[in-house]
């Protein structure tokens, strides 16, 4: 047993406030012999308790002190006169009492005051614990998505339908590389970026099919990841691919001096 745990897990102030039952007692007893730490923790809470109890504390009444003084000095002090005093001072047993509700509402304070305490670590480790659940569930959700991705990937590569266009880099772009995969019965259109450079925020990438020497819109998209497999628009048609740097949003018609990289299909040009 790891007793710096057993210490934080609250038995101390349970054991000491009466709050435990007869198992755990006898648990607590075995182990106070045993562990040093356990016996100083005990002390530690017992000393604190004394310390409150002694601050809280309501002085007696004078004639209390006055009356226990005269008969310790008057052994011969009739019983009748006891008795008077008794009755005549009955706000004695009040203040007794008093006392005694005193030191009650002390522990009582403090006991309420330990078990807010412990609730209140109990409910930050569950609100960790749900945060480390949350995280870990983006994580598996963010790993499935990838797996997901490369699973559709590979049907795109084996389907024998599709054309795989390798884009490779200009002049203006030498390292930027793409592939173009189009299925040419569905005439669907899929882009995968494999090394492009981030754009500001006013420029967007936009890809381009050449059909019969004529440029074609295929769509605007930003490169915020590789190796993800983008949609783009679908063409019936199509001698090659080339990838362009416009303004966010696409141009018309292609802007060649910022052509990023180009690949012909399987057609002659």
């Amino acid at each position: 047993m790891n007793i710096k745990d057993y210490i934080s897990s609250g038995i101390v102030q349970e054991y000491v406030l009466g709050l435990t039952n007869a198992a755990e007692c006898r648990e607590f007893e075995e182990l106070l012999v045993q562990h040093s730490e356990l016996r100083a923790a005990c002390r530690k809470f017992e000393e604190e308790l004394e310390r409150n109890a002694r601050n809280n504390a309501v002085v007696p009444p004078r004639q209390v002190k006055d009356g226990f003084l005269e008969a310790i000095q008057n052994p011969s002090i009739s019983q009748s006169k006891v008795n008077n005093m008794q009755q005549e001072n009955a706000p004695v047993q009040r203040g007794g009492s008093q006392r005694f509700m005193a030191a009650a509402t002390v522990v009582l304070l403090v006991a309420c005051g330990w078990f807010a305490y412990r609730s209140y670590n109990q409910s930050a480790e569950l609100k960790e614990s749900q945060a480390t659940s949350k995280d870990l569930q983006i994580r598996l959700d963010s790993a499935e998505n990838t797996l997901n991705k490369i699973i559709d990937e590979q049907k795109l590569i084996k389907d024998p339908n599709v054309t795989v266009v390798n884009m490779v880099g200009s002049q203006a772009a030498p390292k930027s590389s793409a592939n173009v995969f189009w299925d040419t019965a569905s005439a669907s259109v899929f882009l995968m970026v494999k090394n492009m450079p981030r754009l500001p925020s006013e420029q967007q990438y936009q890809l381009w099919a050449l059909i019969d020497g004529q440029p074609q819109s295929l769509g605007v998209f930003d490169s915020l990841q590789n190796n993800v497999v983008l949609k783009m628009s679908n063409t019936k048609k199509a001698d090659a691919f080339a990838i362009t740097i416009e303004k966010k949003g696409g141009n018309p018609s292609p802007t060649l001096e910022k052509m990023q990289s180009s690949g012909r299909t399987k057609a002659p040009l």
